[in-house]
């Protein structure tokens, strides 16, 4: 019989956001069929890790015009003022507010996104993936998921549309993932 293996305690200190081994993705419903997805390709980040992990903030900005869901057009669409309007807003930010345990996931990261020029209150059930040492550089490596569900309309992403049968052309739910790997700096 085997054991699952645990994972080593997070250490205190800055680790910053690797953005050639992490991924912010979203899927959104479109036509109440299918769920349409996409991807920022273009990121930075820091989580500053306390003694305490519930003492943890975490910094993350999202360039919106490195969004790609594999369709040129409808990236044009979504940069356009009809939903993200990226020349006007071209990042995305989010700042912790507090980090709390959770029984679904091993934390909650509650903070503020700014999108679109609003802010809203959103949380992040995070998970922590555990600490390795990079083979090739020699840094110590932290893995993290997350994931959060927000309302397009909250931010003013994009119109309401509804269809013949009276479901949305474009659901209003957007689920967030993150799959986030961050060296220590500090």
């Amino acid at each position: 019989m085997t054991t699952a293996p645990t994972r080593p305690e997070l250490a205190s200190g800055t680790w910053v956001i690797d953005p050639v081994h992490s991924a912010v993705t979203f899927s959104v419903r479109h036509l109440a069929l299918a769920g349409a997805r996409g991807a920022f390709g273009e990121f930075s980040g820091h989580i500053t890790v306390g003694d305490d992990p519930l003492t943890s903030e975490v910094r993350a900005e999202i360039a919106v015009g490195s969004l790609n869901t594999l369709n040129e057009a409808r990236d044009g669409h979504l940069l356009s003022p009809d939903f993200f309007d990226a020349a006007a807003h071209p990042t995305a930010v989010f700042a912790s507010t507090g980090v709390v345990q959770d029984t679904d996931a091993d934390y909650v990261v509650k903070g503020e996104l700014t999108l679109k020029g609003v802010t809203k209150q959103v949380e992040l059930k995070l998970t922590y993936n555990g600490t390795v040492t990079d083979p090739q550089s020699g840094a110590e490596k932290a893995g993290f998921s997350a994931v959060t569900e927000i309302l397009r309309s909250d931010f003013g992403v994009g119109t309401v549309m509804t269809l013949p049968n009276g479901s949305l052309a474009l659901a209003d739910k957007v689920r967030i993932e993150l799959e986030i790997e961050a060296a220590l700096t500090t």
